[in-house]
């Protein structure tokens, strides 16, 4: 078996830079402005030498580097861009994994006989990226995922390393095991204490050390730091849950403000599963207080909906239950569905304001396919001019810590 893992380089901010070509070679920040609340999305290789990265806050990265350009960034721009890009790789083999907008994994067993090699249909992958989207990809091969991962990784920035069948061991023995995916800060730190810092001496620690500390991700450890994977690419299943969420620019206590944000993004959490023809059962809260506690709450209701109302209601019934509970402000507030289901709601006989609030749903949908999600608003919503700057298309720009709303 022989995989790649591709990973566009420095996306959101290489998106901005085909667009905005002066934006070239100067340290750049996607994620918002500094002067608000949010955190790095993105950063250029020229931000990243100020030892900027993404998930740090936006105040600490203007402190380290005041001369960055910051930029709010599009969704839609990241979500386009990502499109052309899968198409790409699907064109090279039909074996295709895409994780998240910037990567993905390519399953190219035997198709070296329709290249010459593997190595020149990798070269072939990064030349039609870099003419057809202005943008830099980085490959790596290998004969599993973990090991394909971690090559492309290390050729970071536009580069393409292989690792031979039979090698990935040797590969991976004097690489630090912060460099392994999966080993976040905790899991790196309890490796350290135990006299841990490379992958090869992770490689050599007894399987059953490892499931004592580690419990059943211990064996996970084993299997990946002597370069054992045997994931299959698989293509993407159908998404088991739909959410949105909003970092407020000051934490809010103003109820009608709360319920406004809640209100619009149960509005978008309705759009999204009418658009993917699906319903849900489930319901559920989001909150993080000012003290950075977070909380979730879940309601399952008797039958499945795509309403925005029922949606609406079920989540404000539930903020209202913390917020008696907990008089904290709110940092952060998100509303999600899951427990997916095709279509087959079966409305009561005396429910006709059911199928009222089906048909109002749909004709608002196509209004705003048309013209622009706030085109058309409910009243509530209206408040949140006050709060959220509409953006060109005269939506609103909601703060979201991935850019991924």
């Amino acid at each position: 078996m022989t995989l790649m893992h591709i990973d566009l380089d420095a996306f959101f901010v290489s998106v901005e830079q085909v667009l905005n070509p002066e934006l070239k070679g100067k340290p750049v920040v996607v994620g918002g402005r500094p002067d608000r609340r949010g955190v790095v999305a993105a950063a250029s290789y020229e931000a990243r030498a100020y030892g900027l990265h993404s998930a740090m806050p936006l105040a600490t990265a203007v402190r380290l580097c005041p001369q960055a350009i910051f930029i709010e960034g599009s969704f839609p721009r990241y979500r386009q861009a990502s499109g052309k890009f899968m198409a790409i790789l699907a064109d090279f083999s039909p074996f295709l994994e895409p994780l998240g907008l910037d990567e993905a994994f390519l399953d190219v067993t035997g198709f070296e006989s329709l290249y010459g090699s593997i190595h020149r249909m990798a070269l072939a992958i990064k030349q039609r990226v870099r003419e057809e989207q202005g943008l830099c990809a980085s490959i790596g091969v290998a004969g599993c995922k973990v090991v394909a991962k971690v090559a492309s990784d290390l050729s970071k920035p536009d580069g393409l390393i292989e690792v031979p069948a039979g090698e990935e061991r040797t590969f991976l023995t004097p690489l630090a095991i912060d460099k392994l995916p999966g080993i976040g800060k905790r899991t790196e730190q309890r490796l350290r204490g135990i006299g841990v810092k490379t992958i090869g001496e992770l490689s050599l620690v007894p399987l059953k050390a490892l499931k004592s500390h580690f419990g059943a991700s211990g064996e996970v450890l084993h299997r990946h730091s002597n370069g054992i994977d045997s994931r299959k690419v698989s293509p993407p299943g159908e998404a088991k849950s739909i959410s949105r969420e909003t970092t407020f620019d000051k934490d809010l206590s103003e109820r009608p403000m709360l319920e406004a944000t809640l209100r619009y993004l149960s509005e978008r959490v309705g759009s999204d599963l009418r658009h993917r023809g699906k319903q849900a059962k489930c319901v559920t809260l989001k909150l993080r207080y000012a003290d950075f506690t977070t909380i979730t709450r879940s309601y399952t209701l008797s039958q499945t909906t795509d309403t925005d109302q029922t949606i609406f209601d079920t989540g404000v019934q539930l903020m209202r239950k913390a917020l008696a509970a907990e008089s904290q402000p709110i940092r952060l507030i998100g509303i999600g569905v899951s427990s997916l289901a095709e279509p087959s709601r079966q409305l009561l006989l005396l429910e006709p304001s059911g199928k009222r609030q089906e048909q109002l749903d749909r004709a608002i949908d196509r209004i705003r396919d048309r013209y622009g999600f706030s085109a058309i608003q409910t009243g509530r919503t209206l408040r949140l001019r006050d709060i959220f700057p509409p953006d060109d298309g005269g939506d609103y720009t909601l703060q979201t810590p991935g850019l991924s709303r």
